[in-house]
């Protein structure tokens, strides 16, 4: 693909990420108000948004084959949670940005959870040793729990009825 195409493509596909995540946190705010038409209508529009950004994703060709695209997640988060949140977290703190600092430092140790976890992933898949985890997904922080959880979460002290099943 040409370099101005791939720019626009990366672009749109940028775009329809963030667009598909920000009409479901409309859904939520509707569904708050108790408005599910219109709750039902920006999730539609949120998955109609998320079949483009995986059309425009897949034009990118960043989809390999599964122990690659571990490997790559794997080396994605390792930079974002030693790189890229310590970094969020100073400059928050030296704009005395509290939440924003809390919010990152909570986010970069859920990343470093994910790192093991695509370790494990990676060790289990080199082994031909399939691996059966039933996660649970802290709806506050991001936090991945194996298994139904039955304290707070580790990370954002969240009960444990803020954890949802993951499929």
């Amino acid at each position: 693909m040409k370099e101005r195409t791939a720019k626009n493509v990366h672009m749109a596909w940028t775009g329809e990420a963030k667009a598909h995540q920000r009409l479901l946190a409309f859904a939520r705010k509707a569904e708050e108000e108790e408005l599910p038409q219109i709750a039902k209508l920006f999730r539609a529009v949120a998955a109609s948004q998320g079949v483009h950004a995986g059309r425009h994703f897949k034009l990118l060709e960043a989809v390999s084959d599964t122990q690659s695209n571990l490997e790559r997640a794997f080396q994605m988060e390792k930079t974002v949670n030693g790189v890229y949140y310590p970094q969020m977290i100073v400059e928050a703190e030296e704009d005395e940005e509290k939440a924003a600092a809390l919010v990152f430092s909570q986010a970069r140790d859920v990343e470093g959870e994910h790192v093991k976890l695509y370790k494990k992933a990676l060790e289990s898949m080199m082994s031909d040793e399939e691996e059966t985890n039933d996660y649970w997904l802290c709806t506050i922080c991001g936090h991945l729990h194996n298994g139904k959880p039955s304290e707070r979460c580790p990370i954002c002290n969240a009960p444990p009825e803020k954890f949802i099943e993951i499929d």
